[in-house]
Parts: structure tokens; sequence; C-alpha cells
């Protein structure tokens, strides 16, 4: 990583969810019960829904809001305390967008063709692929510099975006000759239950996107869906093993006995040693009654703040106030360091 230059500012934790489509396990695990944590250092928490980012893709701006809203209803259903933490939608700060388009004009072109999610998302398309699916890597590096966070909870997929915020950071510092001016943001990587994989396809993420619904737990499912989904989840027709090494090349028998393990605070290892050697109709019920148990709270509360959404209203406008006014010293002082009138 960049060599960090001096900073003796106070620590800020900043991370965000896209508001695409209902958040689920994988999002908690490896994601939301990280932000409850980080809740108790001594730290500033900011945590937004980034809807600029979902608007690089086709969308529907009439849903656009209320997927908003969800996702901040997730969020506090999961333990996100809107007291502690910032709460609020990305749009609702224009500083991300001014911050972003200073930082297109100190990134390299060199920088962004080397960013590996262009390319996973656009496949062989990406001639009509919109400019700012190229680009969002530099807004997510404003998001970052703006509030001039100090660590940012981040997924080993997310890692190279968060290295490109840093040396963009770097380049402006070093630019217009103001060392220090920006903290070199550190990842905190998530813990065991960061990669939760699709519950029809041990290889492959869970996921928002994909077309079974089957495939995730969303926190907005009940305990008869959580339970019908995993007595469906994808299996082999061996026992599980006794060994973590046993669970090599069975990424389904993998993926569930991490979800275990997860949810119940423990390792793969003590897993297996209280199910090694037993089939899957033994473990599957096991892992529904945790599942349901962990989820129910969560997906109970959510229920409940979706049914007012002027309550989530309050809390996004309280975030987004507090979110500006962090913001706007940040990016006055970058307006005059490039020679922006006024």
């Amino acid at each position: 990583m960049t060599d960090a230059p001096t900073y003796d500012g106070p620590e800020l934790i900043l991370s965000g969810m896209q508001p695409t489509g209902n958040l689920h396990l994988g999002n908690y695990l490896g994601a939301l019960v990280n932000w409850v944590k980080l809740q108790e250092r001594d730290a500033e928490c900011f945590y937004c829904a980034v809807d600029m980012h979902a608007i690089t893709m086709p969308h529907d701006p009439a849903a656009l809001p209320g997927a908003v809203r969800s996702v901040a209803a997730a969020y506090m259903a999961a333990g996100v305390d809107p007291k502690r933490s910032a709460i609020f939608a990305q749009s609702a700060v224009p500083a991300h967008a001014q911050l972003a388009w200073v930082l297109q004009c100190v990134a390299r072109l060199g920088w962004m063709e080397r960013m590996t999610q262009f390319k996973d998302k656009t496949g062989s398309d990406r001639e009509r692929a919109s400019v700012g699916i190229f680009t969002y890597p530099v807004l997510m590096a404003a998001d970052i510099l703006v509030y001039k966070a100090t660590h940012v909870p981040v997924g080993e997929d997310q890692k190279q975006h968060l290295e490109l915020a840093r040396d963009i950071a770097a380049r402006f510092m070093r630019d217009f000759d103001c060392e220090g001016f920006w903290p070199l943001p550190e990842p905190l990587i998530q813990g065991p239950g960061a990669r939760i994989m699709s519950l029809k396809d041990g290889t492959k993420k869970m996921s928002k996107s994909d077309p079974s619904d089957l495939a995730r737990i969303n926190l907005s499912d009940g305990a008869d869906a959580i339970a019908k989904k995993i007595k469906k989840a994808k299996t082999d027709p061996e026992p599980l093993p006794e060994s973590v090494e046993g669970l090599e090349g069975r990424p389904e028998a993998a993926n569930l006995v991490g979800i275990y393990a997860a949810l119940e605070g423990s390792t793969k290892e003590s897993v297996l040693n209280q199910f090694g050697g037993q089939g899957f109709g033994v473990f599957k019920p096991a892992l529904a009654d945790l599942a349901v148990a962990s989820l129910a709270p969560v997906s109970g509360e959510y229920a409940r703040l979706m049914g007012d959404p002027a309550e989530i209203d309050r809390v996004l406008t309280a975030g987004a106030e507090r979110a500006r006014a962090v913001a706007a010293p940040v990016i006055a002082d970058v307006k005059k360091r490039v020679g922006f009138w006024g």
C-alpha cells in the first residue's frame, strides 16, 4: 500500500451498500454484524446507502427512494444505532459528487483500466457500459475522502478500490502540496462470515441479483422462508467430514458449515466437532433452527421499521445533516486548493 503521510485527525469509519435488491444473510454476516461491533470503537461511524452508485446500472427511479429506506431499515434492524452512527443516503450529500469530479481529474486512466470489477461487470459488452461503471471507483474514493475516513470495512473484493482511494489521495496531496491533508484509509477486513456463498451454488457469492430467491436468505424473510431455503439448499451425498480439510472440494458443504459457524460465533472446526460424520438430514434442521433464532429479531425489527417510513426518513434526514456538516469544510478546502472560484 501507499505509505501514509502524517495525519493527526480523529478516527472515522465509513462504509455503505447499494440500495439494489433485498439485503441478505451475506450482507448481514459479512458486513452488518461487523458494523455494529465497530460502533464500540472510539470513532465516528458513517454508514450510507450508496444510491449514486446504484444508478450506474439501469434502475427504476420511482423505486429508488423506497430501496434507500429498505437499506436504512436493514442497517437499523441489524443493530446500527442512529444515535451513535450516521445513516444517510449518499445523494443527500452533494459533496460526494463535487469531490468525485476533482478526484477524476487527479486519477489516471491507467489506474482505472486495472480495476478488475469493471471487467467482471461488463464482460464482452464493455463498449455499451456507462461511463459511471468505469469511474465509480473514483466516486467510492470520494465517498471515503470527503469525510477524511481513516478506516473502511471492506471485503476482499473491494481492497483494490480502497488501494485506489489511497493512491488518489496521495497524488492529490503531492500535486497540491498538502501532505497530511488526508489520511490514507486503512481496510478493516471483515471476519470469517465475510464470504457467504449462494445456497444453490457454493462457488458463487450470495447475491441480491441472483435470479433465484432460493439462492439467498433475505433479511426480510420470516421463519418459514428461512427454514425452507435451508432445507432446499444444495448439498452433496456425503456426510459432513470430521475435519476442515475434508471440506475441500465440497463448496456447498463448506458454505453451510461456514454459515453455522458465523451465526454461532464459533469456527468451522467447532461445528465439525459437533456434526462431523453426520448427514445433512441432521445438520440442515439444526442450521435452520439456528438461523431462525438468529435472524428472527432482525426480520421482525426490519418489518416494524418498514411499516413506519416516517421514522426511517427522520433517521436519514438527521444522518444527512450530520454527514454534510463533516463534509462541508473538507470540500471547501479542496475547492480552494484546486483554485475554484468563490
